[in-house]
Order: structure tokens, then C-alpha cells, then sequence
């Protein structure tokens, strides 16, 4: 199986009113895992990501403004175009990440299946594709 076979958009539980847009997402149910860390960027003024994990999944949406999200598995290259707030990606470990075009609003929410520890990343793309061999 291909990883990009993994990789999918997740409709984000979303209500709305004459108030707005209410979404909720919950784990296990909404997403395929369950949350050990919930993260934010905002205020970017460079590209993001450059990086893979070894055994994190992860789904990103665009809170608010849009991105471009780049996704590599040492062969091909995909690229999503993230900017809107109802849904996500899904993403597992060992893809390489790369986050750009950052709207001046946007906000790139990150809900993960682990707690950071940055020994288990890697940093660099030529590190990536010696590992993945």
C-alpha cells in the first residue's frame, strides 16, 4: 500500500446558525486516534514543516486564512491546498511536511497522536530519504 493511500480529507463536525459555525471534533470518532497534543501557528511570516515524524499521525486543518500543505514520500510529491476550517488531513507517520503560502490570517491547527519529542523527527529531507532507503 502506497502512504498517500493513507492520507485522506476528514469532514470536521460543523454546525451552523444565525450565530456562526460551530465545529467540534472529537477523537476516536471524528479522527482516527486519539489526541495527545493539540498545537497552533499563527503569525507565520516564513514556510513551516521541513520535517517528518517517526511515529506520529497527525490531521491539520486551516483554523482560519489557508496554506499550501506539501506532502512527500520519497518519490512523489503531493500538495493540498488547505483553507477550510471544516476539514482536515489525515496524515500517518513517516511523511515528509512542508507547510507554505501562509495567507497573512491563517492559523494552522495540528491535532497529533503523541507527545513532541523531537528525537523522534526528522529534520532534514536528505535524512528522510536515507532512511526510508
Amino acid at each position: 500500500m502506497n502512504i498517500f493511500d493513507k492520507i485522506r480529507w476528514i469532514d470536521l463536525p460543523s454546525v451552523e446558525d444565525e450565530r456562526g459555525v460551530l465545529t467540534a471534533i472529537e477523537e476516536n470518532k471524528d479522527i482516527p486516534f486519539e489526541i495527545k497534543r493539540i498545537f497552533y501557528m499563527h503569525h507565520i511570516t516564513k514556510p513551516r514543516g521541513g520535517h517528518a515524524h517517526r511515529d506520529t499521525s497527525q490531521v491539520l486543518t486551516a483554523a482560519h486564512g489557508s496554506f499550501s500543505l506539501e506532502l512527500f514520500d520519497g518519490k512523489e510529491t503531493r500538495t493540498y491546498e488547505m483553507n477550510d476550517p471544516t476539514k482536515g488531513i489525515y496524515m500517518p507517520p513517516m511523511i515528509f511536511v512542508s507547510h507554505y503560502n501562509f495567507s497573512k490570517d491563517a492559523v494552522c491547527l495540528v491535532l497529533a497522536d503523541t507527545h513532541y519529542d523531537i528525537t523522534k523527527s526528522i529534520r532534514s529531507k536528505e535524512e528522510f530519504l536515507a532512511e526510508i532507503g
